[in-house]
């Protein structure tokens, strides 16, 4: 019909499943940066064909093969900690054919992916996961986790010389953010200090250091937001618990289903009821309506049962009850009841007001 709008056309469905480079990112086959060049070098296929784009969305029914090995079910969340030692690479492979990290790793390990980065000349704590989409979340600045590093300087410095740091300072046209910078003691031609940083740019303690007439000569990181790296020695790997992991990090628990609300039905109310309310057992009738006086009445008839005395002593009571004998009038007093023998009398104001002491 003429003037009449035709409805908007409906886009096109969004494709089932999910992009194939987060799903090899989850399988712990590579970040998903890596697997995205991993498509593009051809080493991916999906259901015997060989894909070239990232923009392709697979599901749990397709088969997936990278290099022409299998790619399973993603597992759940796994974190380890490592004490990486000094001199290695924390890369899958280097150019130079230096020893990376993995090379050194348990051979019972699954794949595992480094979370940031250590450099070659650093130590302690790494945090290692097969979980590429963790990785990409706790790498991310929104994050904010505080790292914190033991640093040992060549020379003595003082409170004011490393007080740039704290306030931030810009490097090489890098601006560093501040830091968190602590002297702890002298040891002889050296300074031990103890630096806080909440991102990662390269070589960033180094190069602030060196910025402020200071020299690195060893450097420890100590902790990654609230993982430490505690008792761990050089070389050493420990599985974070499961139950940890998930509380560290607000995971969902995959075995945990939540329990279903119990709801209550409310009470079938009565005719001439009201619905029985919050901690009633039952609902109660409403009371008859009164007739006019019958209420006055209710409460004059309860009022006698209350004062009436016992059967036998009303008798009694009346013949115990002492006499007052009424004076004739005329006589002094006789305008009130005479008191009885014996009875105290009260005193009476004295003449003149009150005794002034």
């Amino acid at each position: 019909m003429p003037g009449k709008e035709k409805p908007p056309a409906k886009d096109a469905e969004t494709p089932e499943g999910e992009r194939i480079a987060k799903v090899l990112s989850r399988a712990g086959i590579a970040s998903r940066r890596e697997a995205e060049r991993l498509i593009e070098l051809g080493e991916v296929k999906v259901n015997g064909k060989t894909i070239t784009s990232p923009a392709l969305n697979v599901t749990p029914k397709d088969k997936i093969t990278v290099r022409g090995e299998p790619v399973g079910q993603p597992e759940p969340p796994r974190l380890w900690l490592y004490y990486k030692p000094e001199g290695l690479v924390t890369s899958a492979s280097d150019e130079k054919g230096r020893d990376t990290v993995f090379d050194h790793l348990p051979e019972d390990m699954p794949r595992v992916m480094s979370i940031g980065r250590l450099d070659l000349n650093s130590e302690g704590l790494l945090l290692l996961t097969n979980d590429g989409e963790l990785k990409r979340k706790l790498e991310l600045p929104s994050t904010g986790w505080l790292r914190k590093y033991r640093v040992r300087v060549k020379g003595n410095p003082t409170e004011p010389e490393i007080e740039p740091l704290r306030k931030g300072i810009t490097v090489e046209g890098d601006r560093f953010q501040p830091m968190e910078v602590k002297i702890d003691r002298h040891q002889g031609a050296n300074a031990w200090l103890t630096v806080g940083l909440r991102e990662g740019k390269n070589r960033e303690i180094r190069r602030a250091m060196n910025h402020i007439g200071l020299t690195v000569n060893r450097l420890i990181r100590i902790s990654y937001g609230p993982f430490r790296l505690n008792e761990l020695q050089p070389g050493e790997v420990e599985e974070l618990k499961p139950r940890v992991l998930r509380e560290q990090l607000g995971l969902a628990d995959p075995e945990e289903t939540p329990k279903p609300v119990r709801k209550l039905a409310p009470r079938q109310a009565k005719t001439g009821t009201r619905s029985a309310g919050p901690g009633e057992d039952r609902a109660k009738p409403a009371a008859k309506p009164l007739k006019p006086g019958e209420g006055l009445k209710q409460l004059s008839d309860t009022w006698k049962k209350a004062t009436r005395p016992p059967a036998g002593k009303s008798e009694q009571g009346a013949t115990d009850r002492p006499t007052r004998e009424r004076p004739a009038k005329g006589r002094p007093g006789a305008d009130r009841p005479t008191r009885p023998h014996g009875t105290p009398t009260r005193p009476g104001p004295r003449p003149g007001g009150p005794k002034k002491g």
